[in-house]
């Protein structure tokens, strides 16, 4: 059901390195990308793929993981994503519409949550240094980077609580909460 793959597509941010995602896999993720709506259909979005463990650490170091997490750096070794998928834009033909790779992410993580795999959209980057890592052209713009891997840690989505606080955290246990606010607090009438 599509709801089950939302509800599981989770802004991992701890992996099993050790569990590679194949480039041909990160293909597959690219096509659903590629089959997604996007607006005017001008589809100026390009990707890096990444399953390369000296890649993907010359990109890791160019991300900054979970905001909120003010004493957190990031995934230890071992815990690091074993993929990366880098969404850039094409400018020169006109840079697409804002929405486009908002579209694209959630489509390749849901195709990742239905292979049992999971991701994080990271938009906290380091655009000049991974331009240069990855000799992306002038052409182009970096948008954001996809973390893709085999989740090491739980989620949980729990109901916003009387404070309103929206900042995720993690228990004792290192369990990832989530706080959403209800169905009816989103619809305005």
């Amino acid at each position: 059901m599509l709801k089950e793959l939302i509800a599981k597509n989770r802004s991992y941010r701890r992996f099993y390195q050790d569990k590679q995602v194949s480039r041909d896999v990160l293909k597959e993720l690219v096509d659903l990308a590629r089959l997604s709506p996007c607006g005017a259909n001008r589809q100026t979005l390009r990707f890096v793929l990444s399953a390369d463990e000296k890649k993907n650490a010359a990109i890791s170091k160019c991300i900054f993981w979970a905001g909120y997490y003010k004493d957190w750096d990031g995934p230890e070794d071992g815990e690091k994503p074993s993929a990366y998928i880098v969404i850039v834009r094409d400018i020169s033909a006109g840079g697409g519409m804002p929405q486009d790779e908002g579209i694209a992410a959630q489509s390749i993580l849901l195709g990742a949550v239905e292979k049992g795999m999971g991701g994080c959209i990271i938009a906290n980057i380091n655009r000049k240094e991974l331009k240069k890592v990855l000799a992306i052209g002038d052409k182009y713009e970096i948008a954001l980077v996809l973390a893709i891997g085999y989740p090491k840690e739980k989620v949980v989505l729990e109901a916003l609580g009387q404070s309103g606080d929206i900042k995720y955290w993690r228990d004792e246990k290192q369990v990832h909460h989530v706080p959403k606010r209800s169905l009816q607090d989103l619809i305005l009438e």
